[in-house]
């Protein structure tokens, strides 16, 4: 078992890439920028962080603030690491440790945190996803298929009862999975309380009519013990899932909220393009998305193939792979967590994305994909699982399409 945690950083700068490492280094343990009393050797030599390694890249980080002439600028991966005695087993101290001011340091013109490497000692202090993969695909009763998804749309304006007329048609239709917008939660218009009693009303009478299960995520986002009262009144409403918004209620609230939770948690990354979107600055999903799955997601959102955002397929593809490799650096649980794919997804996007991740366990979640299809909700439903048996049974398209009509007509609706 490590007792060690560390970090890995792609770092632009124009002095010498040691010096430059010496200085995160030192800003994120012992030192400071002048020699002060009560200083040992003894007390950097046990928790001082490591330069464990720098390699020269030649690809430049987009996005510095500062332009040096090419010539004097270096570039490079470096690798820190830090005694677990400095923080002890906690995401919120490694957190200010190797993402905190580290960030601020004036020797580097441009760095991003591109991934950590976690002690599986964190396992005896956080939880990690309570369902997963498995828990998931037993509550919705799909196996040997990806869980088709939507999302209630429009995001906000629709009362309780209007959204319970939606999510009443979106089951007739045969979806496996609805969920809350992330800017859905407890707004006037739409009372908390009352959409999860018009909802599961609906949802109850459909599973009582059809012994099918519909898996609906409540956003449940707010104040930590707003949270907590939320999710119980969706537990005690008979209710299968609660969804928070990560960002905005960070790894604390959310390892709070695990330690109570009885219902998975579908964990939303919205706002994490302030975190990523500059290429030279910030962190990548590999990093992040760790600290919520130690934290106790069940599900996190990996962004879409083709989506409508400004992420290229090639790190999606990433993102969700990350969800599935193991969590913590040596021995330990892996706590898999399933992936969910959305924004612009539709029939066109399946075989891709079967591809890449060469499994159906995923959430792949359509909103106008579903609820925009021609012919109405049950034929967008229809068609997002037709593309997906082409995809798995390794039929064209076009050629499946030819006698399953809602396929030929998604195809034509939102060919590209």
């Amino acid at each position: 078992m490590s007792h060690r945690f560390a970090a890995r950083y792609l770092i632009e700068t124009s002095l010498d890439p040691q010096d430059a490492a010496a200085e995160m280094a030192g800003e994120s343990s012992t030192a400071t920028f002048v020699a002060i009393p009560g200083e040992r050797a003894s007390i950097a030599e046990m928790h001082g962080a490591r330069i464990d390694e720098i390699v020269d890249v030649e690809a430049p980080l987009a996005g510095s603030i500062a332009h040096p002439s090419a010539s004097s600028v270096r570039r490079c991966e470096v690798k820190l690491s830090w005694p677990l005695e400095n923080t002890g087993a906690s995401l919120p101290n490694m957190l200010a440790t190797f993402a905190g001011n580290i960030f601020d340091v004036q020797s580097v013109n441009a760095l991003r945190l591109i991934d950590v490497e976690l002690p599986s000692v964190l396992a005896d202090t956080y939880r990690g996803p309570q369902f997963g993969v498995q828990g998931t695909r037993r509550i919705t009763q799909i196996e040997d298929m990806p869980i088709i998804g939507t999302i209630v749309k429009p995001s906000v304006g629709l009362t309780p009862d209007e959204t319970a007329s939606l999510v009443g048609r979106l089951a007739d239709g045969g979806i496996d999975f609805i969920k809350d917008d992330e800017l859905m939660a407890d707004p006037p218009h739409c009372p908390f309380d009352q959409r999860v009693d018009a909802v599961l009303d609906t949802l109850r009478r459909y599973t009582e009519r059809t012994g099918r299960k519909v898996m609906y995520a409540f956003n449940i986002t707010g104040e930590v013990d707003q949270m907590l009262r939320r999710h119980d009144k969706v537990l005690a409403a008979g209710g299968n899932c609660v969804m928070v918004s990560l960002n905005w209620i960070g790894v604390s609230a959310l390892a709070h909220l695990r330690r109570h939770a009885q219902l998975p948690i579908h964990g939303h990354r919205n706002g994490f393009g302030t975190m990523s979107r500059a290429p030279g600055f910030g962190v990548d999903f590999r990093a992040w998305h760790k600290l919520f799955r130690i934290a106790g997601a069940d599900h996190i959102h990996v962004n879409g193939l083709d989506n409508k955002f400004y992420e290229p397929n090639e790190s999606v593809v990433r993102s969700a792979r990350a969800c599935v490799a193991p969590v913590f650096a040596d021995c330990g649980p892996t706590w898999p967590v399933m992936p969910v794919f959305s924004s612009k997804q539709t029939v066109w996007q399946a075989l891709d994305t079967y591809r890449a991740m060469k499994s159906t366990d995923l959430i792949y979640a359509c909103g106008g994909g579903i609820l925009g299809h021609p012919d109405g909700i049950a034929s967008g439903v229809e068609s997002i699982k037709e593309a997906w048996t082409a995809a798995i049974e390794g039929v064209p398209l076009e050629e499946y399409a030819r006698a399953r009509p809602a396929l030929a007509r998604a195809l034509g609706a939102f060919a590209a």
